[in-house]
């Protein structure tokens, strides 16, 4: 029975620390999402100041064929 309960807590100790490991890992990766996000967002705001004004979507656009 003493050996089954020093089993028990040394897998308990062993899944506490995998936990915290994970738990660093999904937050790094949701400032990197978050990082990558505000990036995007500030290239689309880039994109949209670089164009000018009458390429404002495919209404403007010549079809191909003229």
């Amino acid at each position: 029975m003493e050996s089954r309960l020093s089993e028990i807590e040394i897998k308990l100790g062993f899944s506490e620390d995998l936990l915290e490991e994970l738990n660093r890992t999904v937050a790094r990766q949701q400032q990197e999402i978050a990082e990558l996000q505000r990036q995007l967002r500030d290239l689309r705001l880039q994109l949209q100041r670089s164009l000018p004004a009458e390429h404002d979507g495919p209404a403007h656009e010549i079809p191909p064929h003229y």
